[in-house]
């Protein structure tokens, strides 16, 4: 599929910042995240609502990211957090004044847990579609992952099924109305891993996003790197993706792992635009894998 597109095909490049069209829910009530935070805390705690840039709203957890890039033509939702993040996220698109039936397609960065389990509620109240790649899409269906999944031994639940996902491949474009986001096949901490890039606006300043999808090289205890070739292939190859892609605006699945509440807060040293940050976080992600194929050969334990 080249293209999948909701309403009539639109040719601009980039909308400008799309804000909500009704008044919703205040988001003043809700506690900012801690500043001491790990990357594995506040998976389930709700985090302020807020722009990131132009018409691109962070809606997720204090842990867990969830991105609404919005439109006066419809919206994409991407990743939906744990199960109970679900009406976490729903909560803060309606508290950002935008109605989830608006939704079009919900899109996602990796077919594990505390990114995809909220997806099936969140499929349940916006009635949108979830787009995925091929490796992702039976994991999605069913709730389980295979063999394929580095992580498939480890003792975390089972996602909530999603009834409508429909298969993507490498560099095809989600459009809706004016929205353009492409997908980026960047396998290795999962089969089915998926980066998404895309252009927000405000007024004539335009920037290129990127949710750059998880590059860890951890598994359970059977898993061994080294004994499947074309993943560790395929892993390489996705980071060169990342390191090579449109990026002023770098977003992760897990806000922490860049940062990202204090770059929006305009921390000194944490610039929320910084060109190179989808190249070093690719290099970090190398360095990472060789690390852990050097641990196999000397027969270490993950």
């Amino acid at each position: 599929m080249a293209a999948c597109q909701a309403g009539p095909r639109q040719t601009a490049s980039a909308p400008d910042a799309t804000g909500p069209t009704h008044a919703g829910g205040t988001t003043a009530a809700i506690p900012a995240c801690p500043a001491d935070a790990t990357v594995m805390e506040g998976w389930n705690d709700r985090a302020p609502p807020r722009r990131i840039f132009g018409n691109t709203w962070y809606v997720g957890t204090c842990g867990l990211s969830a991105l609404l890039v919005t439109s006066d033509r419809g919206h994409i939702l991407i990743d939906g957090a744990t199960e109970a993040a679900g009406p976490l996220i729903e909560a803060n698109i309606r508290a950002l004044g935008f109605d989830p039936k608006d939704v079009k397609y919900l899109l996602n960065s990796h077919e594990h847990y505390d990114h995809a389990a909220g997806l099936a509620y969140l499929q349940g109240v916006t009635g949108a579609t979830l787009l995925a790649r091929e490796p992702a899409v039976a994991t999605l269906h069913s709730g389980r992952s295979g063999r394929d999944d580095p992580q498939q031994l480890e003792p975390h639940p089972a996602l909530p099924p999603v009834p409508w996902v429909e298969a993507i491949g490498d560099g095809d474009v989600v459009r809706v109305g004016p929205l353009a986001l492409t997908a980026h096949a960047t396998p290795g901490h999962t089969p089915g891993g998926t980066s998404w890039t895309w252009r927000s606006c405000e007024g004539t300043r335009c920037l290129d996003m990127a949710y750059t999808d998880s590059t860890s090289a951890i598994s359970d205890h059977a898993y061994r790197y080294l004994d499947h070739p074309a993943m560790v292939a395929a892993f390489r190859r996705g980071l060169d993706t990342l390191a090579a892609l449109p990026c002023d605006i770098q977003i992760t699945p897990h806000p922490l792992a860049s940062d990202l509440f204090d770059r929006l807060q305009g921390v000194p040293g944490k610039p929320l635009v910084d060109a190179g940050a989808c190249e070093r976080y690719a290099r970090a992600g190398r360095a990472n894998l060789e690390k852990r194929l050097d641990d196999e050969t000397r027969g270490l334990k993950p």
